[in-house]
Parts: C-alpha cells; sequence; structure tokens
C-alpha cells in the first residue's frame, strides 16, 4: 500500500472510503474533490467531503479514522493527517442534491481502494445547488466545467431544475456552457 504522504487526493478518498465500508459505512465524493476529478483540474479543492449515506454515526466515523491515523479538527467534521494536506470533511447525509436524493453513484477503481462518487450529472446538480440557493457564482462556473468535460444528462438536469423551481438560474447556466 501507499504511504498517506505519496496518495494523491483521488487515492486517498478512495482509501477512506473503503476502510469506511470495511466497517459498513457508506460514504460517496462530492463537493469540491469531485469537481476538481470531473474537470480534470480546472478546479482544485483542499479538502475531501465523504458524506455518509446512511448516517451512520459519528462515532463509528471517528474510530475509523482514527486507525487510519487522523484525528479530529474544529467541530466533529473535520479530520486532518500529519502525512497530507487534504482535509477530510463529512458533511451531514443522507446524500442529496437540492431536494432529489441521490440514485445512481459512481465508482472508480484505484491502487488505494474502491472511491464512490457523485455521478457527473449529480455532481453540476450539487454545484447548481449552491448556485440556485446561495447564488454562488463560483459554484456556477464549476457546474459548466464539469458539464463541458463529462458526459450529462441534460433532460435529467432540467427536469431537476424546473422540479427545484429555479428554471430561469438553469437557463443562467445553458448560456454559461454554450
Amino acid at each position: 500500500m501507499k504511504p498517506i504522504s505519496e496518495m494523491s487526493m483521488e487515492e486517498l478518498a478512495a482509501y477512506v472510503c473503503s476502510a469506511l465500508e470495511a466497517e459498513g459505512i457508506e460514504t460517496v465524493l462530492s463537493g469540491g474533490c469531485c469537481v476538481e476529478l470531473y474537470s480534470r483540474g480546472d478546479y482544485t479543492s483542499d479538502d475531501i467531503d465523504l458524506v455518509d449515506r446512511f448516517n451512520g454515526g459519528h462515532r463509528r466515523i471517528k474510530a475509523v479514522m482514527e486507525r487510519l491515523g487522523f484525528r479530529e479538527y474544529e467541530m466533529k467534521r473535520y479530520f486532518v493527517h500529519d502525512e497530507t494536506p487534504y482535509f477530510i470533511e463529512f458533511p451531514r447525509g443522507p446524500l442529496g442534491v437540492g431536494d432529489a436524493p441521490v440514485r445512481e453513484i459512481a465508482q472508480r477503481e484505484l491502487c488505494t481502494g474502491t472511491l464512490r462518487l457523485l455521478t457527473p450529472t449529480d455532481c453540476v446538480k450539487d454545484r447548481l445547488a449552491a448556485y440556485f440557493y446561495w447564488d454562488d457564482r463560483q459554484a456556477l462556473a464549476q457546474a459548466a466545467w464539469v458539464a463541458q468535460m463529462n458526459e450529462v444528462d441534460f433532460s435529467e438536469l432540467e427536469q431537476w431544475a424546473h422540479q427545484e423551481k429555479m428554471m430561469q438560474k438553469y437557463r443562467d447556466f445553458l448560456q454559461r456552457i454554450s
């Protein structure tokens, strides 16, 4: 196994995701790290957001993270390790984008384990939700990068935006990527 100090962000995410999975805690990568992977580095992140799909409990996550050499940092949501600059955050589940649950999970096999992550379409939804509800213009740019560099389901995106009652902002997104 590769030392943590030599792991890329994606490898570290897979390593932690697999260790948690072995203990019955299913996590899915979302947020900025997911954008970084799908944008092929056009966006960079310094944290790894792993959402506990079924809210398995902070105590169980903490025990696994401590076995991996991580320690809690600030407000019990973040974990740091002396051998990596990346910190790991566990946003509260359940996993969803806007008001919609996530139904399909993408998967990547790496030398450090199996990484479960949002699909490109759900990654776009995740970023658009930040734009829709908090007017986050950076999130709009991230959604555009992911959509331009990956195969996404635009009919699903449009249906989702309609359900979120955000069609005007969805049109802003479409203008940005055309």
